[in-house]
């Protein structure tokens, strides 16, 4: 009787921990943005005088503007687990990047330059006052794209691992990011047998083929599961939500943008030392850890090498590495909120 008792207790606490498993992978956004909009955000558009439409969270006003840059093929519902904490220091603006969420999808505004024109327009006639611009990834390329072009805009910056020196395609060949995104995206493009690009990448996946034959049930579930829900993003109630974030918002992204990083033409007129070397502002380099797969392929933004090359060409940088992986708000929220509460109180 005891055992049995035991067994159903078991079997029990079992259920429950399955149940709070898969609903936390099939809802694990939905309660940061609803906090996200309890805390006074409203999602706004701005059009520009040259015509561009920018999608952004405006936050409400409680110190210095601060502008997040969102990193490709995310949206700015990525900070939706710092934006309530966030906006208690700042006045938030976190916006969409031109092709993503509902910012104008226009190709021929799909370079660094261009874009952090529009982004310092976006500052001077949105947001009426010199920001703290924070980047993520490629967004981190552009905050210090910014911050080196317009210091007068810029009350100081923050780069959260920012793939510089890793990020044009001669320097990509052996990362994570060619092998699991620009590679795919420009093969997807290059076929037309299937259709829906989320399907095609978790097919294809560099990353889910570490797995072996695990790729193909994924695959076959996600076929599934778009069939049931199309155009909603996917959600495996098995998976950890972790692994298949970056797919979240991928219908809201526009797929020419990533190949404009598989060609190198989203850097023309970029020079990536001359951009870091120019910025004389206050600032922070976040660098997530350095991990290479067992294949070699550097798997983060940044080789040590190049992170303490990030470092040295910002006058008076200070260089914070945390154990996260690439995307450090939404894996680490408590320790991105802390670097940003203390960058506040440095800038006052």
């Amino acid at each position: 009787m005891i055992l049995l008792l035991s067994l159903i207790v078991m079997g029990v606490a079992f259920a429950i921990f399955l149940f709070i498993y898969a609903y936390n992978n099939l809802h694990y956004d939905k309660k940061p943005l609803k906090r996200t909009f309890h805390a006074g955000f409203e999602e706004k558009q701005a059009r520009l005088d040259n015509g561009t439409v920018l999608n952004y969270a405006e936050g409400p006003d409680h110190g210095p503007a601060l502008l997040l840059i969102h990193g490709q093929s995310m949206q700015w519902e990525d900070y939706a687990r710092v934006l309530p904490k966030l906006s208690m220091y700042y006045h938030v603006f976190a916006i969409d990047c031109h092709g993503h969420g509902k910012s104008s999808h226009d190709v021929m505004k799909y370079t660094a330059v261009s874009m952090g024109q529009d982004f310092l327009g976006f500052i001077k006639n949105i947001i009426g006052e010199p920001v703290i611009v924070s980047g993520h990834s490629s967004g981190g390329i552009l905050a210090a794209l910014i911050a080196a072009n317009a210091p007068e805009e810029v009350l100081g910056v923050v780069l959260e691992d920012p793939p510089f020196f890793n990020v044009e395609p001669e320097e990509m060949q052996n990362t994570f990011v060619w092998k699991d995104s620009f590679e795919i995206v420009h093969n997807f493009k290059s076929q037309t047998e299937v259709d829906d690009y989320v399907e095609y990448y978790m097919e294809n996946s560099y990353f889910w083929g570490l797995f072996g034959n695990l790729r193909s049930i994924v695959a076959k579930s996600t076929r599934n599961y778009r069939e049931k829900h199309p155009g909603k993003a996917l959600k495996l109630w098995y998976v950890p939500y972790a692994w298949i974030h970056g797919t979240i918002y991928l219908d809201n992204f526009d797929l020419d943008f990533a190949e404009t990083f598989y060609t190198g033409s989203w850097f023309e007129g970029l020079n990536q030392e001359e951009t870091l070397a120019n910025i004389k502002l206050p600032s922070v380099y976040i660098k997530a850890a350095t991990i290479y797969g067992k294949d070699g392929v550097l798997y983060a933004a940044n080789s040590d090498e190049n992170a303490k090359k990030v470092h040295s060409l910002i006058e008076d940088n200070e260089m914070i590495t945390i154990k996260s992986g690439h995307d450090i708000h939404f894996e680490k929220p408590d320790e991105f909120i802390n670097i940003m509460v203390n960058f506040s109180n440095r800038i006052k």
